[in-house]
């Protein structure tokens, strides 16, 4: 017996999380570029908003990565 259930996201809430993505990095560039600081200090923000960007992508692909692997061996 196959219990294997596909699971499919709603259009809406695909929409959501892709307007929430682009809504928080758009509004934290804005923050960054308004600081009243000096262009080193919004550099190196920048670079950690972009390096947190990616490494919460690496962390949700691995994830579901390791999720689908329980699933199929099971």
């Amino acid at each position: 017996m196959d219990t294997y259930q596909n699971q499919k996201d709603s259009p809406a809430w695909v929409a959501f999380v892709w307007i929430s993505f682009v809504v928080s990095s758009v509004l934290m560039v804005v923050g960054i570029w308004y600081l009243p600081v000096d262009v080193w200090v919004k550099g190196y923000f920048a670079m950690g908003f972009f390096f947190t960007i990616g490494s919460s992508f690496s962390l949700a692909k691995t994830l579901r990565d390791q999720y689908e692997m329980r699933r199929t061996v099971m």
